[in-house]
């Protein structure tokens, strides 16, 4: 039991981050906060032959047990009733829309079965996975079919795409949208519409949703959190503009995910 990371080989880890594989005893609380994040992730559950989010009413979204986490900027709940047998993918910003010929903008912020972007193998690939012997077979198989999946695609980012990527991470805060498209070579408005079509975001609504982690990664201290400083550091214009933006991406004040932040980066534990 317990939690297995790895990251593919190339050239697969060009659009994957890393796959997992989760084996974990059932949680005390029910439900599970999950922070937004612009990297899709393609979740598969081998404890039920379904997947679940909530949103902030409890209101429930039920998919197949093989499900896609498309892009998002606001956060979701999950029941950790049928997260303990779970493997996934989490793919890098933009490294989801090539593998599956999908606009990221069109689905961004939605959960769906795996069958609506792969149709058909929703179901045989999760019956292969309760078939692995053990972890490590479990991730060598789902590393195998996204790899398929990928040159049967001749998928790869825009080559615009991820010098922006690389240009918006190094700095996370909100840049010139204007100036980071002329460094691509594309004019703003085709730059914009590129962006969206494979990361799922606007350009600048995921710069906002970077400089929000890059935030919650500063806050991630034994000691006592200098939100000001935090502030001041990572490109908001005061404190309250931070906690205005920590509501926006993650629907919690930065005093109440304090409380409840847990081992998990994008997990806070709820009720």
């Amino acid at each position: 039991m317990g939690l297995l990371v790895v990251t593919p080989a190339a050239p697969l880890s060009g659009l994957v981050a890393s796959l997992w594989d989760c084996d974990l005893p059932r949680q005390a609380h029910a439900y599970d906060r999950i922070l937004p994040s612009a990297a899709a992730q393609l979740v598969i559950n081998l404890d039920e032959d379904e997947t679940r989010v909530y949103d902030e009413h409890l209101r429930c979204t039920r998919n197949a047990g093989a499900a896609f986490d498309a892009p998002a900027s606001r956060s979701v709940l999950i029941d950790t009733a049928e997260q303990v047998r779970v493997v996934g993918i989490v793919f890098h910003p933009g490294g989801a829309a090539p593998l599956f010929r999908e606009r990221m903008d069109a689905i961004a912020e939605t959960h769906l079965d795996l069958d609506a972007l792969a149709p058909g193998q929703g179901r045989s690939l999760r019956e292969g996975l309760l078939a692995a012997p053990n972890a490590h077979a479990r991730l060598r198989l789902l590393e195998q079919w996204a790899s398929e999946r990928m040159q049967a695609a001749c998928a790869a980012r825009h080559p615009a795409v991820t010098h922006a990527l690389r240009l918006l991470d190094a700095a996370p805060g909100v840049q010139r949208i204007d100036a980071v498209a002329a460094c691509c070579g594309l004019s703003p408005r085709r730059f914009g519409a590129l962006f969206r079509e494979q990361v799922g975001l606007s350009p600048k609504r995921y710069a906002r949703l970077q400089r929000f982690h890059a935030a919650l990664a500063a806050a991630r201290t034994d000691g006592r959190v200098d939100w000001a400083g935090i502030a001041a550091d990572g490109g908001f214009h005061d404190q309250a503009h931070l906690v205005h933006e920590f509501r926006a991406f993650s629907g919690m004040t930065p005093t109440a995910w304090l409380a409840r932040r847990g081992e998990w980066t994008r997990h806070v534990a709820l009720a």
